[in-house]
Protein backbone atom coordinates (compact mmCIF):
# COMPACT_ATOMS: atom_id res chain seq x y z
CA UNK A 1 0.00 0.00 0.00
CA UNK A 2 1.33 3.48 -0.79
CA UNK A 3 1.93 5.74 2.17
CA UNK A 4 0.01 9.04 2.40
CA UNK A 5 1.55 11.95 0.51
CA UNK A 6 3.11 14.70 2.59
CA UNK A 7 1.14 17.83 3.38
CA UNK A 8 3.89 19.84 5.11
CA UNK A 9 6.85 21.48 3.43
CA UNK A 10 10.01 19.47 2.78
CA UNK A 11 12.40 20.62 5.51
CA UNK A 12 15.24 18.18 4.81
CA UNK A 13 18.37 20.05 5.93
CA UNK A 14 21.26 21.11 3.77
CA UNK A 15 23.98 23.73 3.93
CA UNK A 16 21.84 26.74 3.04
CA UNK A 17 18.68 25.46 4.77
CA UNK A 18 19.89 24.19 8.14
CA UNK A 19 17.85 22.43 10.80
CA UNK A 20 17.38 24.16 14.14
CA UNK A 21 18.48 21.58 16.73
CA UNK A 22 18.80 22.10 20.46
CA UNK A 23 22.58 22.35 20.11
CA UNK A 24 22.36 24.87 17.28
CA UNK A 25 21.91 24.80 13.50
CA UNK A 26 22.58 21.45 11.82
CA UNK A 27 23.99 21.37 8.27
CA UNK A 28 23.99 18.26 6.08
CA UNK A 29 26.72 17.88 3.45
CA UNK A 30 25.91 15.48 0.61
CA UNK A 31 28.59 13.06 -0.58
CA UNK A 32 27.28 11.20 -3.65
CA UNK A 33 28.40 7.59 -3.43
CA UNK A 34 29.92 8.46 -0.05
CA UNK A 35 33.12 9.51 -1.81
CA UNK A 36 35.27 12.23 -0.29
CA UNK A 37 38.83 13.11 -1.24
CA UNK A 38 41.58 13.60 1.32
CA UNK A 39 41.59 17.36 0.70
CA UNK A 40 37.80 17.53 1.12
CA UNK A 41 37.95 15.52 4.33
CA UNK A 42 40.51 17.94 5.73
CA UNK A 43 38.33 20.85 4.63
CA UNK A 44 35.33 19.33 6.44
CA UNK A 45 37.43 18.86 9.58
CA UNK A 46 38.52 22.50 9.40
CA UNK A 47 34.92 23.63 8.84
CA UNK A 48 33.67 21.57 11.81
CA UNK A 49 36.17 23.31 14.07
CA UNK A 50 35.73 26.79 12.61
CA UNK A 51 31.93 26.81 12.27
CA UNK A 52 30.47 23.92 14.31
CA UNK A 53 31.00 21.64 17.29
CA UNK A 54 34.30 20.24 16.02
CA UNK A 55 32.98 16.81 14.97
CA UNK A 56 31.81 15.13 11.77
CA UNK A 57 28.58 13.17 12.24
CA UNK A 58 28.10 10.38 9.66
CA UNK A 59 24.56 9.66 8.44
CA UNK A 60 22.64 6.59 7.28
CA UNK A 61 22.74 7.92 3.71
CA UNK A 62 26.50 8.10 3.51
CA UNK A 63 26.55 11.85 4.10
CA UNK A 64 28.09 14.03 6.82
CA UNK A 65 26.39 16.43 9.23
CA UNK A 66 27.95 19.34 11.08
CA UNK A 67 26.20 20.29 14.31
CA UNK A 68 26.20 23.51 16.29
CA UNK A 69 26.96 25.61 13.21
CA UNK A 70 26.75 28.98 14.94
CA UNK A 71 29.65 30.75 13.22
CA UNK A 72 29.62 32.01 9.61
CA UNK A 73 31.60 30.85 6.61
CA UNK A 74 30.52 27.22 6.15
CA UNK A 75 29.15 27.52 2.60
CA UNK A 76 32.24 29.32 1.37
CA UNK A 77 34.54 26.70 2.86
CA UNK A 78 32.57 23.85 1.30
CA UNK A 79 32.36 25.56 -2.08
CA UNK A 80 36.13 26.10 -2.11
CA UNK A 81 36.58 22.38 -1.39
CA UNK A 82 34.31 21.33 -4.28
CA UNK A 83 31.60 20.05 -1.94
CA UNK A 84 28.90 22.38 -3.32
CA UNK A 85 29.05 21.96 -7.10
CA UNK A 86 25.50 23.26 -7.54
CA UNK A 87 23.91 25.33 -4.75
CA UNK A 88 20.47 24.88 -6.35
CA UNK A 89 20.81 21.07 -6.21
CA UNK A 90 22.69 20.65 -2.93
CA UNK A 91 19.82 19.00 -1.01
CA UNK A 92 18.94 16.50 -3.78
CA UNK A 93 22.41 14.96 -4.31
CA UNK A 94 21.44 11.82 -2.37
CA UNK A 95 23.24 8.88 -3.97
CA UNK A 96 24.33 5.56 -2.45
CA UNK A 97 26.79 3.09 -4.00
CA UNK A 98 28.10 -0.25 -2.76
CA UNK A 99 31.19 0.87 -0.80
CA UNK A 100 33.22 -2.32 -1.37
CA UNK A 101 32.58 -2.35 -5.10
CA UNK A 102 35.76 -2.91 -7.07
CA UNK A 103 37.58 -3.87 -3.86
CA UNK A 104 36.01 -7.19 -2.92
CA UNK A 105 32.96 -9.15 -4.10
CA UNK A 106 30.03 -7.93 -6.15
CA UNK A 107 28.96 -8.70 -9.72
CA UNK A 108 29.89 -5.35 -11.26
CA UNK A 109 32.13 -2.41 -10.49
CA UNK A 110 29.86 0.57 -9.78
CA UNK A 111 32.70 2.94 -8.99
CA UNK A 112 32.27 6.15 -10.93
CA UNK A 113 28.51 5.79 -11.45
CA UNK A 114 27.58 7.97 -8.47
CA UNK A 115 29.88 10.78 -9.65
CA UNK A 116 28.48 10.53 -13.20
CA UNK A 117 24.93 10.68 -11.84
CA UNK A 118 25.82 13.67 -9.68
CA UNK A 119 27.22 15.52 -12.70
CA UNK A 120 24.07 14.87 -14.75
CA UNK A 121 21.79 15.62 -11.80
CA UNK A 122 23.42 19.02 -11.22
CA UNK A 123 23.30 19.77 -14.97
CA UNK A 124 19.52 19.16 -15.10
CA UNK A 125 17.70 22.25 -13.78
CA UNK A 126 14.35 20.47 -13.37
CA UNK A 127 15.84 18.05 -10.82
CA UNK A 128 16.53 20.84 -8.35
CA UNK A 129 12.82 20.41 -7.53
CA UNK A 130 13.29 16.84 -6.25
CA UNK A 131 12.33 16.40 -2.58
CA UNK A 132 15.33 16.34 -0.26
CA UNK A 133 14.57 12.73 0.76
CA UNK A 134 14.53 11.27 -2.75
CA UNK A 135 17.31 8.67 -2.88
CA UNK A 136 19.29 7.13 -5.75
CA UNK A 137 21.43 3.98 -5.43
CA UNK A 138 23.86 1.79 -7.38
CA UNK A 139 24.15 -1.75 -6.04
CA UNK A 140 26.97 -3.93 -7.38
CA UNK A 141 24.86 -7.08 -7.03
CA UNK A 142 25.63 -7.99 -3.45
CA UNK A 143 22.37 -6.41 -2.26
CA UNK A 144 23.88 -4.08 0.33
CA UNK A 145 22.56 -0.67 -0.72
CA UNK A 146 19.55 -2.11 -2.58
CA UNK A 147 18.02 -2.65 0.86
CA UNK A 148 18.54 0.92 2.04
CA UNK A 149 15.22 2.27 0.84
CA UNK A 150 16.28 4.00 -2.38
CA UNK A 151 13.52 5.45 -4.53
CA UNK A 152 15.32 4.36 -7.70
CA UNK A 153 18.19 1.86 -7.79
CA UNK A 154 20.26 0.12 -10.44
CA UNK A 155 21.22 -3.34 -9.17
CA UNK A 156 23.81 -5.33 -11.09
CA UNK A 157 22.97 -8.78 -12.39
CA UNK A 158 26.32 -9.14 -14.16
CA UNK A 159 29.41 -7.07 -15.03
CA UNK A 160 27.56 -4.97 -17.62
CA UNK A 161 23.91 -5.66 -16.90
CA UNK A 162 21.41 -4.84 -14.20
CA UNK A 163 17.80 -4.36 -13.20
CA UNK A 164 15.80 -1.28 -12.22
CA UNK A 165 14.36 -1.16 -8.70
CA UNK A 166 11.70 1.32 -7.59
CA UNK A 167 11.17 1.71 -3.84
CA UNK A 168 12.91 -1.63 -3.34
CA UNK A 169 10.81 -3.54 -5.87
CA UNK A 170 12.21 -5.13 -9.04
CA UNK A 171 10.39 -3.65 -12.05
CA UNK A 172 11.69 -6.36 -14.37
CA UNK A 173 13.22 -3.68 -16.57
CA UNK A 174 16.73 -4.66 -17.63
CA UNK A 175 19.24 -1.83 -17.97
CA UNK A 176 22.88 -2.02 -19.02
CA UNK A 177 25.56 -0.49 -16.86
CA UNK A 178 26.26 2.00 -19.65
CA UNK A 179 22.64 3.23 -19.46
CA UNK A 180 22.26 3.12 -15.68
CA UNK A 181 22.93 6.81 -15.01
CA UNK A 182 20.69 8.17 -17.77
CA UNK A 183 17.91 5.75 -16.78
CA UNK A 184 17.91 6.84 -13.14
CA UNK A 185 17.83 10.50 -14.15
CA UNK A 186 14.93 9.82 -16.55
CA UNK A 187 12.98 8.15 -13.72
CA UNK A 188 13.66 11.11 -11.43
CA UNK A 189 12.45 13.56 -14.09
CA UNK A 190 9.23 11.59 -14.53
CA UNK A 191 8.75 11.48 -10.76
CA UNK A 192 9.08 15.28 -10.62
CA UNK A 193 6.44 15.56 -13.34
CA UNK A 194 3.77 13.37 -11.71
CA UNK A 195 4.55 13.38 -7.98
CA UNK A 196 2.00 15.94 -6.80
CA UNK A 197 2.66 16.23 -3.05
CA UNK A 198 4.58 12.94 -2.74
CA UNK A 199 8.17 13.02 -1.48
CA UNK A 200 9.03 9.35 -2.17
CA UNK A 201 8.22 6.80 -4.86
CA UNK A 202 6.53 4.59 -2.24
CA UNK A 203 3.94 7.36 -1.73
CA UNK A 204 2.65 7.19 -5.32
CA UNK A 205 -0.71 5.51 -5.99
CA UNK A 206 0.13 4.48 -9.55
CA UNK A 207 0.82 0.70 -9.77
CA UNK A 208 3.22 1.42 -12.63
CA UNK A 209 5.64 2.64 -9.93
CA UNK A 210 5.62 -0.74 -8.19
CA UNK A 211 7.89 -3.73 -8.56
CA UNK A 212 8.20 -7.24 -7.18
CA UNK A 213 9.54 -7.03 -3.62
CA UNK A 214 13.17 -8.12 -3.41
CA UNK A 215 14.24 -10.16 -0.35
CA UNK A 216 16.51 -8.13 1.90
CA UNK A 217 20.18 -8.97 2.15
CA UNK A 218 21.79 -8.28 5.50
CA UNK A 219 24.49 -5.78 4.66
CA UNK A 220 28.07 -6.47 5.65
CA UNK A 221 29.30 -3.47 7.62
CA UNK A 222 32.94 -3.20 6.52
CA UNK A 223 35.11 -3.30 9.64
CA UNK A 224 38.79 -3.95 10.22
CA UNK A 225 41.46 -4.85 7.70
CA UNK A 226 39.99 -6.01 4.36
CA UNK A 227 42.08 -8.05 1.93
CA UNK A 228 41.81 -6.88 -1.66
CA UNK A 229 43.69 -7.60 -4.86
CA UNK A 230 47.20 -6.29 -4.45
CA UNK A 231 46.84 -4.98 -0.92
CA UNK A 232 44.39 -3.94 1.77
CA UNK A 233 41.38 -1.73 2.39
CA UNK A 234 40.06 -0.82 5.83
CA UNK A 235 36.63 -0.45 7.38
CA UNK A 236 36.69 2.19 10.12
CA UNK A 237 33.72 2.23 12.51
CA UNK A 238 33.72 5.26 14.83
CA UNK A 239 31.57 5.13 17.95
CA UNK A 240 28.07 6.41 17.11
CA UNK A 241 29.33 7.37 13.65
CA UNK A 242 31.03 10.45 15.09
CA UNK A 243 34.52 11.57 14.08
CA UNK A 244 36.48 14.31 15.77
CA UNK A 245 38.22 16.74 13.45
CA UNK A 246 41.51 15.14 14.47
CA UNK A 247 40.27 11.66 13.61
CA UNK A 248 39.03 12.89 10.23
CA UNK A 249 42.47 14.31 9.47
CA UNK A 250 44.02 11.01 10.48
CA UNK A 251 41.80 9.21 7.96
CA UNK A 252 42.74 11.73 5.27
CA UNK A 253 46.39 10.66 5.38
CA UNK A 254 45.31 7.47 3.54
CA UNK A 255 43.71 9.28 0.58
CA UNK A 256 40.15 9.08 -0.69
CA UNK A 257 37.56 7.75 1.76
CA UNK A 258 34.06 6.28 1.31
CA UNK A 259 31.37 7.06 3.88
CA UNK A 260 28.96 4.12 4.08
CA UNK A 261 25.21 4.05 4.88
CA UNK A 262 26.14 2.28 8.12
CA UNK A 263 27.93 5.28 9.65
CA UNK A 264 31.35 3.86 8.94
CA UNK A 265 34.19 4.73 6.55
CA UNK A 266 36.00 2.57 3.99
CA UNK A 267 39.60 3.46 3.14
CA UNK A 268 40.23 1.74 -0.23
CA UNK A 269 44.02 1.56 -0.14
CA UNK A 270 45.90 1.26 3.15
CA UNK A 271 48.98 -0.39 4.65
CA UNK A 272 48.56 -3.44 6.86
CA UNK A 273 49.32 -1.40 10.00
CA UNK A 274 46.57 1.16 9.33
CA UNK A 275 44.84 0.69 12.68
CA UNK A 276 48.08 0.94 14.62
CA UNK A 277 48.56 4.29 12.93
CA UNK A 278 44.97 5.42 13.44
CA UNK A 279 44.48 4.18 16.98
CA UNK A 280 40.72 3.77 16.59
CA UNK A 281 37.90 2.18 14.61
CA UNK A 282 39.04 -1.37 13.89
CA UNK A 283 36.10 -3.23 15.45
CA UNK A 284 32.48 -3.44 14.30
CA UNK A 285 30.05 -1.87 16.77
CA UNK A 286 26.50 -3.22 16.77
CA UNK A 287 24.94 -0.46 18.88
CA UNK A 288 23.86 2.82 17.30
CA UNK A 289 21.94 5.80 18.68
CA UNK A 290 20.37 9.09 17.70
CA UNK A 291 21.97 12.28 19.02
CA UNK A 292 19.69 12.31 22.12
CA UNK A 293 19.94 14.91 24.84
CA UNK A 294 21.24 17.60 25.00
CA UNK A 295 21.52 17.87 21.21
CA UNK A 296 17.82 17.24 20.49
CA UNK A 297 14.99 18.99 22.32
CA UNK A 298 12.57 16.16 21.49
CA UNK A 299 14.72 13.46 23.11
CA UNK A 300 13.62 12.15 26.51
CA UNK A 301 17.08 10.91 27.51
CA UNK A 302 20.81 11.10 26.94
CA UNK A 303 20.63 7.91 24.92
CA UNK A 304 24.34 7.83 24.06
CA UNK A 305 25.21 7.79 27.76
CA UNK A 306 22.66 5.02 28.37
CA UNK A 307 23.56 2.90 25.30
CA UNK A 308 24.64 -0.68 25.95
CA UNK A 309 27.51 -2.27 24.03
CA UNK A 310 28.23 -5.98 24.10
CA UNK A 311 29.47 -8.50 21.51
CA UNK A 312 26.74 -9.64 19.16
CA UNK A 313 24.21 -7.00 20.21
CA UNK A 314 22.66 -5.01 17.36
CA UNK A 315 20.53 -2.31 18.93
CA UNK A 316 19.47 1.23 18.15
CA UNK A 317 18.77 3.68 20.99
CA UNK A 318 16.24 6.42 20.18
CA UNK A 319 15.30 9.42 22.29
CA UNK A 320 11.74 9.47 20.96
CA UNK A 321 9.35 7.69 18.61
CA UNK A 322 10.86 9.32 15.50
CA UNK A 323 13.80 6.88 15.80
CA UNK A 324 16.19 9.14 13.91
CA UNK A 325 19.18 7.39 12.38
CA UNK A 326 17.91 3.87 12.93
CA UNK A 327 19.58 1.24 10.72
CA UNK A 328 17.64 -0.55 8.00
CA UNK A 329 19.07 -3.91 9.11
CA UNK A 330 17.40 -6.01 11.79
CA UNK A 331 18.11 -4.67 15.28
CA UNK A 332 16.74 -4.39 18.80
CA UNK A 333 14.53 -1.28 18.99
CA UNK A 334 15.21 0.72 22.17
CA UNK A 335 13.12 3.88 22.63
CA UNK A 336 13.36 6.26 25.59
CA UNK A 337 10.30 6.90 27.73
CA UNK A 338 9.88 8.65 31.05
CA UNK A 339 11.87 6.71 33.64
CA UNK A 340 13.03 3.98 31.29
CA UNK A 341 13.07 2.50 27.80
CA UNK A 342 10.76 0.44 25.63
CA UNK A 343 12.74 -2.50 24.19
CA UNK A 344 11.02 -4.07 21.18
CA UNK A 345 7.73 -2.90 22.67
CA UNK A 346 8.41 -3.98 26.27
CA UNK A 347 8.92 -1.23 28.87
CA UNK A 348 11.82 -1.59 31.33
CA UNK A 349 13.00 0.89 33.99
CA UNK A 350 16.34 2.57 33.45
CA UNK A 351 18.09 0.63 36.22
CA UNK A 352 17.21 -2.69 34.54
CA UNK A 353 18.27 -1.66 31.04
CA UNK A 354 21.62 -3.41 30.90
CA UNK A 355 20.19 -6.66 32.23
CA UNK A 356 17.55 -6.74 29.49
CA UNK A 357 19.96 -6.40 26.57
Amino acid sequence: MPTPARVRADACPGVFATHDAADGPLARVRLPGGTISAAQLRALADAAEACGDGDLHLTSRGNVQLRGVTRPGLAGRLADAGLLPSPSHERVRNVLASPLSGLRGGLADVRGLAAALDDLLCATPELAALPGRFLFAFDDGRGDVAGEGADVCWRATGPGSGTLLLAGGDTGRRVTRADAVSTLVAVALEFCRIRGTAWRVAELDDPAWRGTPVPRTEAEVPAGLIERDGGFAAGVVPRFGQLSAGQARALAQFGTALVTPWKSVVLPDVPADVFDRLGFGGTALGTTACIGRPGCAKSRADVRADAVFRPGLRAHFSGCERRCGRPSQSHVDVVAEDGGYRIDGRWVPIDELKGCL
